[in-house]
């Protein structure tokens, strides 16, 4: 039976290779075939699905397009500002819809992203949303629950202008020229603070574990409590008592020890394990409570299969909010961190796949920035943030990824994700922090490569890392490092003009005092 199914594969494998598809993605000259491509892009899959109900969680916690006018009154009063801050059925509902067009809409711009990735730049690379981009749209620019300083209409605006700035940068080459204006070590500071950023978010209440709450005297705390204070001051009772947060810590300890044992999609187990435990109704763990809400939810959870058409965020875009100087900020702030993020995560994951050339390049560089830029214009249409390569495409890699046709079956996969939408929004902010922790694990693997020792590198570097925690701002950090990377390089700067001014001057006293000598000397006797 073994020989059989071999010999069957290997025929397969010969027949494609063979057509105008294994042609066309190379599969003989790249040496692979159809059956490496279809492990590889599982693989990739399985490591990178989890941002299809990360991405819409965080995205949802901005509000969204939902407003005071989708509060329920409370008797004959209407609704006031705070109704979006408290619990509200209203409000909430608004949220679950929003959440809903959110998954598809991340779903469809990874499909399209991925697809365009194989077919255009025939590299084995999944596109989508971008951890740390997503962040800084939600809680940066329009704020939890459109407290910040922007509409969510306003916020998909400056993502496709960033969007449509990056392709312009790519399509004229000024990417590398723009990327090395950055200090380095701010460069590699903003990616581990950028992972302390979401790893925060996961142990907060509204989106993760709950390990973390608010404070009167310390500002913040440690909590994950039994019952929470109904003013959301904090703990009411039970600190380290909460049965989510309890059940969080094991579907975390299942990523770690996936991970350690490179189990592909480990991040996925550890969210399934908690998620379906939380399915179960009638526990203290349920995602499923018996209220109108629960319930509701229940029901359309129970369908499991489901296409949910995208109502609120499809060309939710404003320009409105332009003349604000956060707006410009933000639109800064995106480009920075894509150019970036874009040009380290290609690079690597070319190194990684073998397909970096004797120049320094790989095939398909050109096209591969111009098809992350293109998707990020797509993904605004379709209300998500910068869509982005993902540095998980090195799990298909190692199964032996190498062209386009692990990138196109991933794009299906993401496409088949689209009808589960009812399955996908019913996973619970306590299976999702673990992963936003686990993330931020991943992404200060940079903070080695940072000069420690060198005082100019390393304070710049800790700024950057550190504000963007503690003031919850990714734009704080990313100002406050080139602001300290600028004040310390200052004195060598003024050293070095005032040497550069003594140095000229000399020169010209030196020319002048030669151009004298050289002068001919004339004797004029008076009679």
């Amino acid at each position: 039976m073994g020989r059989e199914w071999q010999k069957m594969q290997n025929g397969l494998n010969d027949a494609i290779s063979k057509s105008k598809v294994g042609k066309f993605f190379k599969l003989e000259s790249r040496n692979t075939s159809f059956a490496r491509e279809l492990r590889a892009a599982t693989a990739t899959f399985l490591t990178m699905a989890y941002i299809i109900f990360v991405n819409a969680t965080i995205l949802t916690d901005s509000g969204g397009t939902c407003s005071v006018s989708d509060c329920t009154a409370a008797g004959n009063q209407t609704a006031t500002a705070d109704c979006v801050l408290k619990p509200n059925a209203g409000y909430d509902h608004c949220l679950s819809k929003l959440k809903s067009d959110l998954i598809v809409g991340t779903a469809l711009s990874s499909m399209i992203g991925s697809l365009a990735m194989g077919l255009l730049a025939n590299l084995p690379l999944g596109l989508a949303p971008g951890m740390g981009a997503n962040a800084y749209v939600a809680y940066n620019l329009v704020g939890f629950h459109g407290s910040g300083p922007m509409s969510y209409q306003t916020a998909m605006a400056v993502v496709l202008v960033e969007g449509a700035a990056f392709l312009a940068i790519a399509v004229l080459g000024l990417r590398a020229k723009l990327a090395r204006l950055i200090p380095t070590s701010v460069r590699l500071a903003s990616a581990a603070g950028i992972g302390l950023f979401i790893a925060f978010v996961g142990l907060q209440a509204h989106q993760g574990v709950g390990l973390v709450g608010p404070d009167a005297s310390t500002l913040v705390a440690l909590a994950a409590c039994r019952d929470t204070s109904p003013t959301g001051g904090g703990c009411n009772g039970g600190v380290m008592q909460s049965p989510t947060f309890w059940l969080g810590f094991v579907g975390f300890v299942i990523m770690c020890y996936g991970l350690m044992k490179d189990v592909k999609g480990s991040m996925i187990y550890g969210m399934l394990f908690v998620t379906l435990i939380s399915w179960i109704r009638g526990t203290r763990v349920t995602i499923f409570p018996h209220t109108p809400l629960g319930n509701s939810s229940y029901e359309y959870f129970k369908k499991v299969v489901d296409f949910h058409k995208i109502e609120s965020t499809f060309c939710a875009i404003s320009f409105s909010g332009f003349g604000k100087s956060q707006v410009w900020v933000g639109l800064v702030t995106l480009l920075y961190v894509d150019v970036l993020a874009t040009t380290g995560t290609l690079y690597t994951l070319a190194e990684v796949g073998g397909l970096v050339n004797g120049e320094g390049g790989f095939e398909g560089e050109y096209m591969a920035y111009m098809v992350d830029a293109g998707a990020t214009v797509v993904g605004a249409a379709l209300g998500v943030s910068p869509i982005a390569a993902y540095v998980e495409s090195t799990a298909g890699m190692r199964e032996g990824g190498r062209t386009g046709l692990t990138a196109v079956i991933i794009g299906v996969y993401f496409g088949l994700s689209v009808f589960l939408t009812p399955l996908i929004t019913s996973v619970p902010p306590w299976a999702v922090g673990p992963s936003l922790v686990m993330v931020g694990v991943l992404m200060m693997r940079v903070v080695k490569d940072i000069e420690w020792e060198n005082v100019r590198e390393g304070v710049p570097a800790f700024v950057t890392m550190i504000l963007m925690p503690l003031t919850y701002s990714i734009s704080n950090g990313i100002v406050g490092g080139i602001g300290m990377y600028v004040a310390l390089g200052l004195y060598d700067y003024v050293v070095g003009s005032v040497k550069w001014v003594s140095k000229m001057r000399r020169a010209v006293l030196r020319e002048e005092n030669q151009v004298s000598a050289a002068a001919p000397h004339t004797n004029i006797d008076i009679i």
